[in-house]
């Protein structure tokens, strides 16, 4: 997921979509534990999308405290 496409998200659509990374996380690491997982550069690419949401959050919240 391009960083253009979180962007033009909601911060619900966001909050969501982090929520379903995390969990497909969570899945990727236990495959990986048993030794099932077949694309271990994966996690790196979740992780980093995990990141990129949490990063415009974070952006968006101090955006909206220092209009208050």
């Amino acid at each position: 997921m391009k960083i253009k496409d979180i962007l033009e998200m909601t911060s619900d659509e966001l909050l969501t979509k982090k929520r379903d990374l995390r969990q497909e996380s969570l899945h990727l690491r236990l495959q990986q534990q048993s030794g099932q997982l077949e694309q271990p550069s994966r996690l790196r690419l979740l992780r980093r999308e995990v990141a990129r949401i949490e990063t415009v959050l974070t952006q968006r919240n101090n955006q909206a405290a220092a209009k208050k």
